[in-house]
């Protein structure tokens, strides 16, 4: 094939995109390798070397971690969206800016093509190329773990290996590595290999966000937060002073906190959107601190029934995200309304950490919706007990009813 096309690749300077770099350069692509800086920790200096040496024409690498702090992980954590209860969503997230952006490189770089290395059963094939659809659908998508030929020519990691050492690919993997990782701001998710085993316990030298609880400081550490419109807007450490405003800054010192505490461990085993159970472990240090946080704060300052609407269709949002739908009509109604709910979501909350844990010691807001003589039990402050004795009856009404109806007249 002549050298007519040109594809923006997602390079991740790993053995499958190195290998699919190099693949399609043999196919006669004009190959550019994107890739995103999403907070991982890689050398992105030896990844552009090494991009250049197995062929690509261009290479191009764009810090995305602001804008991956203030358009996605701040207002998902204030959306309340976790998937299946428990998962923060790190990988999900980053997957539809790393699209976003390797669309705009596309179009700068005059590309016909976009291509990605997820494999065909995980999510993110998913996540990829629906946002490609919904952001630049004449683009063409080049999924090569979707393609019979490659497929057939590569059955498993040792092909890969094997076809990286023929063509003097260098890569770290090795066919020891016993499960696969993936890193951004948020997180890093464990999965596939020894932990496709559901019941086999991590190591813990598997772990590289988070201190194990046990071997965490003896002695707490006290910090508090404050939000605006259910934003974080300071970090403050109450042992030596230190004060964080700037989101990144804020969000990096809120991992450094979770991983000195051991905080954000997940072992869960989950359902994935093409139909498999997957069992994935995460480490996700400052988001857990930032949503335990945020919660308490809403507790005070977000109205009963607002609250309860928003985590009613939280799950809904945390299931588009997961499934890979950022860029959809439904997920932008969903925020457009979690929006308006973070309206006046104001104050600051205390919390000490403490060997995995999050505690919360106290809180206040300038718009709580907290009446201290309403609630207490010692003062009247305008509330008459004796209303109750109505207000129970009415809503015990439909129950009367109903116990009238049954069979069975002997108490449950």
């Amino acid at each position: 094939m002549a050298r007519e096309k040109r594809v923006v690749l997602a390079y991740s300077g790993g053995l499958d995109t190195s290998v699919i770099l190099k693949v399609l350069v043999q196919q006669g692509y004009d190959v550019v390798a994107f890739a995103a800086n999403v907070g991982q920790a890689d050398d992105f200096t030896q990844l552009v070397a090494r991009a250049k040496a197995i062929g690509a024409s261009a290479v191009r690498v764009d810090d995305l971690r602001s804008e991956f702090v203030t358009d996605f992980i701040f207002p998902t954590i204030a959306s309340n969206a976790l998937y299946e209860n428990r998962y923060l969503l790190g990988t999900s997230l980053a997957r539809p800016l790393i699209a976003r952006r390797q669309v705009e490189v596309a179009l700068e770089e005059g590309a016909q093509s976009v291509a990605h290395g997820a494999t065909g059963k995980g999510n993110d094939q998913v996540r990829f190329e629906l946002a490609f659809a919904a952001l630049a659908p004449q683009l063409e998508v080049i999924a090569p773990w979707k393609d019979r030929s490659f497929l057939e020519r590569f059955k498993g990691r040792s092909d890969l290996l094997h076809f990286a050492r023929e063509h003097a690919i260098p890569v770290e993997a090795t066919l020891a590595k016993p499960y696969s990782n993936d890193e951004n701001l948020l997180h890093i998710s464990h999965e596939a290999g020894v932990l496709e085993d559901p019941s086999w316990t991590p190591d813990e030298g598997m772990f590289r966000r988070t201190v194990a609880p046990e071997q965490a400081p003896d002695s707490a550490e006290h910090v508090e937060l404050e939000f605006k419109d259910a934003r974080p807007v300071r970090l403050t450490l109450r042992e030596g002073g230190a004060s964080y405003e700037e989101p990144l800054a804020l969000f990096a010192a809120l991992n450094e906190l979770g991983r000195k505490h051991g905080i954000g461990r997940v072992d869960m085993v989950e359902n994935r959107f093409v139909g498999i159970k997957s069992r994935g472990v995460y480490e996700t240090p400052g988001g857990s601190i930032l949503h335990h946080a945020l919660r308490d704060v809403e507790g005070i300052a977000m109205d009963r029934e607002v609250l309860h609407l928003r985590d009613m269709l939280a799950p809904k949002l945390a299931e588009l995200i997961y499934n890979g739908f950022w860029y959809s009509p439904e997920a932008d109604f969903l925020r457009a309304a979690f929006a308006q709910s973070q309206r006046l979501i104001d104050g600051s909350v205390r919390l000490k950490l403490y060997k995995g844990n999050v505690i919360v010691e106290g809180r206040e807001s300038r718009s709580s919706l907290y009446n201290r003589e309403l609630a207490s039990m010692d003062v009247a402050g305008g509330y008459d007990q004796v209303d109750a004795s109505g207000f129970i009856r009415l809503n015990a009404l439909r129950l009367r009813a109903h116990k009238l109806i049954l069979r069975d007249p002997s108490p449950r």
